[in-house]
């Protein structure tokens, strides 16, 4: 079972969609597949109480990552980085041990040019923190308005199959570390 984590919170987002079609795709190479939806997170996660006790209701997202063979983050570029509520998220999750040793890939996305580097740069030295195993061959999706349509597909056939190679790749990754 692979985790597609959408990396924001912002409500009908374009990296919900790419999420999707992450998704999509994970399960056309046949491979199982959760979504982790940080728009969904609850309420009460928010207090700052949840840093010394989770609520119950974060349970279903942090046993996502747990069960996960390997994790794919869809990371939105805000202002140079990737948002905080990913960050917070990454925050709430049980330290260590969630991502030791879990593989993880990245697909980025922004308006501009560069389709996410910064932010998914950012966000890797997170996971190397956290002693993720991160996947190398990264996707970045410039010019998201008009790359993605209104159904979440991708308009360009060369960034599409990127995508699909990139995915293909990383559950052959997940396999060589899980020994299989």
């Amino acid at each position: 079972m692979f985790t597609v984590i959408a990396g924001t919170n912002r409500p009908l987002s374009n990296t919900l969609k790419v999420s999707r079609l992450v998704e999509n795709t994970l399960l056309e190479i046949g491979a199982g597949v959760s979504m982790i939806d940080l728009s969904r997170l609850p309420e009460e996660l928010f207090a700052p109480s949840s840093y010394a006790t989770k609520p119950s209701s974060f349970r279903p997202f942090q046993e996502a990552v747990f069960e996960a063979e390997g994790v794919v983050t869809v990371v939105p570029e805000y202002n140079g980085s990737f948002p905080g509520v990913l960050k917070y998220f990454i925050d709430m999750l049980q330290f260590p041990e969630s991502l030791v040793g879990k593989p993880a890939a990245f697909v980025g996305l922004s308006s501009g040019r560069w389709g996410g580097l910064r932010a998914v740069e950012q966000l890797e030295m997170v996971f190397q923190y956290r002693q993720a195993h991160l996947y190398g061959r990264r996707v970045f999706l410039p010019d998201i308005g008009s790359l993605v349509d209104e159904q979440g597909r991708l308009s360009d056939a060369a960034t599409m199959s990127r995508l699909e190679n990139a995915l293909q790749g990383f559950v052959g990754f997940c396999n060589c570390l899980s020994g299989e």
